[in-house]
């Protein structure tokens, strides 16, 4: 191609299109073609201004605080909803839960009434089981009172119980001006009871201590006091002067005192204060320390609820002594005997057990005893005695 050609293919590439390519109108003369819009109209805007914006701005603020009180409205009454639901339900099983505690609770109150009620069953057939007269009659075995007197006015006591599974002696001296309830004699010094027979001073002894004596030895003031001073009952039996024991209870005695070291044995004397009445002593014995030592060494315990029985007795029958005889019978069966005294009157036929306390199982065990009297159910207050006796002309006394 030549440069002229060249040169004119340049200037045709650099010739615009628009000016290269004339545009021609059609001719659209007597045709009616629609128009194309090519402008749309829009309304015409209210006049921006201060009060224009400012009530938009208010409206707008109102309807966003609205929608927005509406959404909390909603969530709090949507959380409200929910807490209390988990409130009912939670009351629901606190319900539930409460009243399975209370249900336990009332369980546990009737099995635990149930337990104590049992317990004190138990213990109350315990105690009247102990203090039967077959089981008194047991342990008054192992038991021994010694006197020490020299013939003349008094006597000194000394209760032992001669423990020989342990190879022990344990003893309280009583002195000659303890006072004490004597059967038949009512309160009085307990030397003095030994005027009436060992068997009176036995019985009160026993009365006393709550723990049964049915054997005896006498010896010398002197041999009594050589033992309480020496706290030994090694060669006591060599001195005794008189006794209930036979040879062969003699011996067995003297053969476990002779063996028994000094170490092992303890002779106290009652714990007593003393009363001075004009040119006479007299000694309180002080119940409390009393009951310290029964309970150590005899298990003895010194209350109401001890399951002994405890009697009044009364002579109603008009026969001296007849109250004290019956009150000896009943303190070796193992009854406690508070008193006794004279009857209102003389005449009576029967023999009469009131029961005091309601518990006519305890009458029936005095009717036992005594082998006579008619059993009757008088309720009182007292709590001093359970059972009053008013002894009657068909009861006697037991000749052995």
């Amino acid at each position: 191609m030549s440069r002229k050609h060249r040169k004119h293919d340049a200037d045709v590439e650099q010739t615009p299109v628009e000016e290269a390519v004339p545009t021609v109108a059609p001719d659209r003369s007597g045709v009616d073609y629609p128009r194309r819009r090519t402008h749309v109209e829009k309304p015409e805007q209210p006049a921006a201004g201060y009060r224009a914006s400012k009530r938009s701005s208010k409206g707008g603020k109102r309807l966003r605080q609205s929608v927005k009180a509406d959404r909390v409205k909603a969530g709090v009454s949507e959380k409200a909803e929910t807490a209390g639901k988990a409130l009912g339900t939670g009351l629901r099983y606190a319900g539930i839960a409460l009243g399975a505690l209370v249900g336990l609770v009332l369980v546990f109150m009737l099995v635990a009434t149930g337990i104590n009620s049992a317990a004190r069953f138990l213990a109350k057939r315990q105690a009247v089981a102990a203090n039967s007269p077959e089981a008194v009659q047991e342990r008054a075995q192992d038991n021994l009172l010694v006197i020490g007197t020299d013939g003349t006015s008094g006597a000194d006591f000394l209760a032992i119980r001669l423990d020989e599974v342990n190879g022990q002696i344990f003893g309280i001296a009583i002195p000659d001006g303890a006072f004490m309830e004597v059967p038949g004699q009512g309160f009085e010094r307990i030397g003095d009871s030994y005027k009436a027979g060992p068997a009176v001073s036995m019985a009160a002894i026993s009365n006393y201590l709550g723990v049964p004596f049915g054997k005896h030895v006498v010896v010398t003031k002197q041999t009594y006091q050589d033992a309480l001073t020496n706290q030994s009952l090694a060669g006591l039996m060599d001195a005794v002067v008189s006794s209930d024991l036979d040879a062969a209870g003699k011996a067995k005695v003297k053969a476990f005192m002779d063996g028994v070291k000094t170490a092992q044995v303890a002779l106290v004397p009652l714990p007593v204060k003393p009363i001075n009445l004009a040119d006479q002593t007299y000694f309180e014995p002080q119940r409390d320390q009393v009951a310290d030592l029964l309970l150590s060494w005899w298990g003895v315990r010194l209350s109401a609820d001890d399951g002994v029985i405890r009697v009044i007795v009364y002579n109603g029958s008009g026969s001296p002594g007849t109250a004290g005889e019956a009150a000896q019978v009943l303190i070796k069966a193992g009854m406690r005997v508070v008193d006794t005294k004279n009857a209102d009157r003389f005449d009576y036929k029967e023999t009469l057990i009131v029961v005091q306390d309601g518990d006519l199982a305890k009458g029936e065990s005095v009717k036992k005893v005594l082998g006579v009297g008619k059993i009757v159910n008088q309720p009182s207050e007292q709590d001093v005695a359970n059972i009053i006796i008013i002894v009657g002309q068909d009861w006697k006394p037991s000749k052995g």
